[in-house]
């Protein structure tokens, strides 16, 4: 009898460039799991019958990417209290006929600052630059560590200004234009969350924001820097951090979800940063 592989895989415009499919393989590996995993590169107008034929074709679960983490909201029967929270989903499990949404980047990005780096959020005053899927994924957990103040900044004030009041009965939120970050509010934590390292670009990140110690974290990831990560250590940032542990943390809570069964986190992180060295 032929054994069964069952099928995964990342969604996502671009896609070529996640390392997904190399942590799942790694993850499946350390557990003993017959997985498949697959790069889909997916258009925004054609999201709505990738995500159908894939589970129609019997794929058991997709992770979602740049554009789609909001869209995919409503391709789901059911959603967790964590992606109901963030407005956005980065995991699918197709189960019984339904779609259950999930979202554990935040999870994930909590697990490698707090985990994996040590740092301490408390009363710490965090920015995130960028109002999108990913920014919506990462900032009530964010909120939950109980910094003394969380800014959201962006080039379009009022898409901040959504997420802001969104977010606002769990913390102290404020809102920003990128030029208008205020040089008085000395930051712990700085976020990239924006999509512009994926094509090279560099948005206006504003210089004033970094002071003695402040911690740089991109969400981007990359073989080499990325534009964040350079700017971040030109302008004197104490750490210039890329998030490969974020990418792995969340993977992990992706595939215990799938799975129900936990990977060893630190050991494929170890591996996955060796082969990005």
């Amino acid at each position: 009898m032929a054994t069964v592989i069952d099928r995964y895989g990342v969604m996502g415009y671009p896609v070529s460039h996640s390392r997904s499919p190399v942590i799942h393989r790694l993850f499946a590996l350390q557990t003993n799991q017959n997985i498949q995993y697959e790069l889909l590169q997916v258009a925004p107008d054609k999201l709505d019958s990738a995500v159908a034929q894939f589970q129609r074709t019997g794929g058991k679960g997709l992770n979602i990417t740049v554009p789609h983490k909001t869209e995919v909201l409503r391709l789901a029967d059911q959603l967790s209290e964590r992606a109901h929270v963030a407005g956005a989903v980065n995991t699918l499990m197709f189960q019984d006929g339904s779609v259950f949404g999930d979202n554990t980047d935040g999870i994930g990005l909590m697990r490698d600052l707090i985990g994996n780096l040590g740092l301490n959020l408390r009363d710490s005053h965090i920015l995130i630059l960028g109002a999108g899927g990913a920014t919506r994924g990462i900032v009530a957990p964010l909120l939950e560590s109980k910094p003394a103040s969380l800014s959201i900044a962006n080039r379009t004030l009022s898409k901040a200004r959504e997420l802001a009041e969104q977010f606002s009965s769990a913390g102290p939120v404020t809102a920003y234009r990128f030029k208008e970050i205020p040089s008085s509010t000395r930051f712990s934590l700085i976020i990239n969350a924006t999509s512009a390292g994926l094509s090279g670009e560099a948005p206006p990140y504003p210089a004033a924001a970094i002071s003695a110690g402040c911690v740089c974290y991109d969400l981007s990831y990359g073989l080499t820097p990325t534009p964040f990560s350079r700017w971040a250590a030109q302008h004197g940032a104490a750490r210039s951090v890329m998030g490969w542990g974020m990418l792995v943390e969340q993977a992990a809570e992706s595939f215990h979800l799938w799975r129900g069964v936990r990977p060893n986190t630190t050991a494929v992180l170890k591996q996955i940063s060796i082969s990005a060295s």
